[in-house]
């Protein structure tokens, strides 16, 4: 798979459209991986299709979804060779209480992408 260095509007909006769904579950999740110290870098990946990659959070079959919800983090990408460099992955985080970190897998268009989407501020 190629990682497209530009998020197009087609997949801004497939994905934003979901992520107003599931933002606080994604949210809490986050905060309860770091808040257990189980990792300080969660991603969640993000795919149409099945996936071996972290454990499923929400599937598309049983939530409404149009993409089905993982939860990882920097460890399990890094043991499987995902991420190569930590430090700059590290880095390029953004703040986990303001942002979520999805991977967004699309393999019938060969298509990967982390994006750093802000969580809705609360009211």
């Amino acid at each position: 798979m190629q990682n497209d260095p530009e998020l197009s509007g087609k997949y801004l909006g497939q994905i934003t459209k979901d992520f107003v769904k599931v933002a606080n579950i994604l949210k809490e999740a986050s905060y309860q991986m770091r808040a257990r110290k189980i990792s300080q870098y969660p991603i969640f990946p993000i795919s149409r299709q099945e996936i071996p990659l972290g454990q499923i959070l929400m599937d598309s079959n049983t939530s409404s979804l149009d993409w089905n919800y993982h939860i990882s983090y920097l460890e399990e990408f890094v043991e499987r060779n995902l991420i190569v460099k930590p430090a700059n992955f590290i880095e390029a985080y953004k703040d986990a209480d303001e942002f979520c970190c999805l991977f967004v897998i699309d393999i019938a268009q060969d298509f990967t992408k982390f994006v750093f989407i802000p969580f809705p501020e609360d009211d």
